[in-house]
């Protein structure tokens, strides 16, 4: 019978700027006594990448400009976290008191441009904030390549985040950087149980990896940054987290 195995690796440290995420994530396979096979997937909290990457912004250090002080008083939010929003933010789509949606330079509609206090670093005068990947299909593409060079095996990589939904509660985890699986899984022109071909049917197969691991990741003290997945129904092809954008004039609520 098919099975999903989830399993969140142990051991794993608080992640810092420059920390080896391939070797991080070997230790934690080891220590969860998992040998890597093809086609597993490794689902790693958008947060631990950032980190690495050096994608930490303390707060003191940003000087408001005039568009961030006219956000800061539309949305009451702090003008410097206002000016960070905005270095990563393409379009602003909606604000309103305390909630700021944009499209990222990423493609992703979402809150605050994806920026977070949360788990980032002790909550003290410096006031840290993080930014998304610079290019999060990227770094799972690098991932993905050290970890094959370290153990020959073909895996995939998701790094995933957690995105409301615009017209459903509760903020859920999706795909933002895909290596080694789609982001988007076309099944149109495949027959369903009565030989019907499906016409329109597509899939966000990354996000519901992405989804899946984020019910042991957790979002508060949990500290299980790093899913191991086995199981998974991996199409053979090599997708990307762009994928899953879909193109504005495809939108039909904006």
């Amino acid at each position: 019978m098919p099975q999903l195995t989830l399993t969140a690796l142990p051991n794993i440290p608080l992640i810092q700027r420059g920390d080896d995420l391939a070797a991080i994530i070997l230790r934690g396979l080891s220590d969860a006594r998992i040998e890597l096979q093809d086609d597993d997937v490794l689902i790693l909290a958008q947060k631990i990448v950032s980190k690495t990457e050096g994608r930490m912004v303390r707060l003191r250090d940003v000087t408001p400009s005039p568009r961030a002080l006219e956000l800061a008083q539309q949305s009451g939010k702090d003008a410097r976290f206002c000016e960070v929003v905005l270095w990563d933010t393409r379009e602003i789509v909606r604000v309103r008191a305390g909630l700021i949606i944009v499209e990222t330079h990423h493609g992703w509609v979402c809150a605050n441009a994806g920026i977070d206090r949360s788990n980032v670093a002790p909550h003290d005068e410096n006031e840290w904030v993080l930014r998304l990947p610079e290019d999060a299909d990227r770094s799972a593409r690098e991932l993905r390549e050290r970890l094959r060079a370290a153990t020959t095996r073909a895996v995939g990589v998701v790094i995933n985040d957690s995105h409301g939904r615009a017209w459903r509660n509760g903020a859920v985890g999706v795909a933002i950087g895909v290596a080694g699986l789609p982001g988007v899984e076309d099944l149109r022109g495949q027959p369903d149980l009565f030989g019907y071909q499906l016409q329109v049917t597509t899939v966000g197969f990354a996000d519901q990896i992405a989804s899946a691991a984020s019910l042991l990741q957790g979002q508060a003290d949990e500290g299980r940054p790093i899913i191991h997945a086995r199981g998974a129904p991996i199409a053979r092809r090599d997708g990307a987290a762009r994928e899953i954008v879909r193109a504005k004039e495809h939108d039909l609520f904006r």
